[in-house]
């Protein structure tokens, strides 16, 4: 058995994440996967009640990038809905790919992300989305859970992570900085460090 199967969950602040947050490897390669998490899955990325009044303004600014079959979907449902599982996600076109996505070539890109980027929109993309792989829980507590998700999709990614040396937390520092603040996010390096040199 590994040192890093017998690490307990761990606790930064009121969030309690997995340990494979920090000890596994990750760095997305969209040369290699163009994107494909836009397109694939069975719902769209959960979303809260203050994304989708955002999202909805951005939607003017962004309407001219998506497909037509995703302005239908928009039109018919709206920019989110309520998924089998109860959470609100943003809609899908065809049962899996997210209405938001727009294309440059073969590569998927955000539409949001992409108006963003031009100075269009102040909201960059769903937090969720930003997050990725890593998947955010609430609890009846107050707590918050953070855990990796592994996806067949990003096999890239691993692979990248690894030659690069990129711990998971590493590469989504902007994101996490953003959700949970910097004093928050240098407690969570902090924690890394301590866990590093228990496992050397």
């Amino acid at each position: 058995m590994s040192n890093k199967s017998v690490l307990p969950i761990l606790q930064v602040g009121d969030v309690l994440l997995s340990p494979d947050i920090l000890t596994e490897y990750f760095c997305c390669d969209y040369e290699k996967c163009k994107g494909i998490c836009c397109i694939e899955g069975d719902a769209g990325a959960p979303v809260t009640t203050d994304e989708v009044a955002q999202i909805e303004e951005a939607v003017d600014d962004v309407w001219q990038d998506l497909s037509a079959a995703a302005q239908a979907v928009i039109d018919r449902q709206g920019v989110a809905y309520i998924d089998q599982e109860g959470d609100m996600v943003t809609s899908i076109v065809n049962g899996k790919d997210c209405v938001f996505t727009c294309y440059d070539g073969d590569n998927c890109l955000c539409a949001l992300e992409k108006a963003y980027r031009a100075g269009k929109t102040r909201f960059i993309k769903p937090i969720s989305c930003a997050l990725y792989p890593i998947r955010e829980k609430k609890f009846g507590n107050g707590m918050t859970g953070l855990n990796y998700n592994r996806w067949t999709v990003c096999k890239d990614a691993v692979v990248k992570g690894k030659e690069l040396g990129m711990p998971v937390y590493r590469f989504l520092e902007e994101p996490l900085v953003r959700r949970f603040g910097r004093a928050w996010y240098n407690e969570l390096c902090a924690l890394a460090e301590e866990i590093g040199q228990l496992l050397r």
